[in-house]
């Protein structure tokens, strides 16, 4: 058994909640590129390229990219020859001092109604899952109220169509409009149950934007999706244009024999992400 210690588990976490929020994945740079150069509305065009502009000054300067450093969302995947001893309190003492040393807003409250915040960007919402292997690979993804507000979840049934689904998520793109700030990244979650599905959607968000899902029926479901989106002509910002939405990632997952869940989780131009295994 591989004892990983709880420090450098803390320390990961605080590093990867500064980088995430400072630097656009390397993929969601290259999309945004390609969108400025697809984009055939001239202010649509205006707006990417001030998108593009914010992201190489925030890389350049080491500020964030976005005002709303996000709620920290921590994937980890623990081996199981590995143990961390407190692995919770680790991963949350990590955004503590990720977000308070690296100067990043704290936008958590402590509890839903009474609105007080906890100072620090604690609880972090923390998704733990055991595999193979004595290592722990942990992804944090902060993310933003503008866009998780938008999202949604259908309990759809077995009956829906593939373009019913199609529908589905365009519907819910064409209803958050301007304020999940296009062009969007639509994670999608079919499958599971209520809960599972919303939690496919979130890993879908952290997924690279160039890679398709590896089942054909999914990855052409991406594709037509994406196509439908950018039909709306909601376009960056809202301001009209060609390009909503920069890619659509579905992830599918086993279901009851009378459901058929799915989940439309929204990301905005700075759908952020970075990971490290320990």
């Amino acid at each position: 058994m591989r004892e990983i210690p709880r420090e450098a588990v803390v320390e990961a976490v605080k590093a990867l909640c500064i980088e995430a929020n400072r630097m656009l994945p390397a993929d969601l740079k290259e999309r945004l590129c390609g969108a400025c150069r697809a984009e055939e509305s001239p202010l649509g065009r205006e707006v990417l390229s001030d998108i593009v502009r914010n992201y190489e000054t925030a890389e350049a300067l080491s500020i964030p990219v976005c005002q709303d450093t996000g709620m920290a969302v921590v994937f980890a995947e623990l081996g199981e020859d590995a143990h961390v001893p407190g692995l919770e309190e680790a991963v949350n003492e990590g955004v503590r001092r990720g977000y308070t040393e690296g100067l990043l807003r704290c936008s958590v409250v402590g509890d839903p109604l009474r609105r007080q915040n906890t100072g620090d960007n604690t609880p972090a919402v923390l998704h733990l899952r055991l595999v193979p292997g004595d290592r722990l690979t942990l992804t944090v993804a902060p993310k933003g109220a503008g866009s998780e507000n938008m999202s949604s979840i259908r309990m759809m049934t077995p009956a829906a169509s593939e373009q019913d689904l199609i529908d589905a998520v365009v519907r819910a793109v064409e209803a958050a409009g301007s304020t999940p700030c296009p062009p969007v990244v639509v994670g999608v979650g079919v499958g599971g149950n209520f809960e599972g599905c919303a939690l496919l959607a979130k890993r879908a968000l952290c997924r690279d934007t160039a890679v398709r899902n590896p089942d054909p029926l999914y990855a052409s479901l991406e594709e037509r999706m994406l196509e439908g989106i950018n039909r709306t002509g909601i376009g960056p910002q809202g301001f009209g244009g060609r390009v909503t939405a920069l890619a659509v990632n579905i992830e599918a997952g086993a279901t009851h024999i009378a459901s058929l869940p799915l989940a439309v989780n929204m990301g905005c131009h700075v759908t952020r992400h970075a990971c490290r295994t320990i």
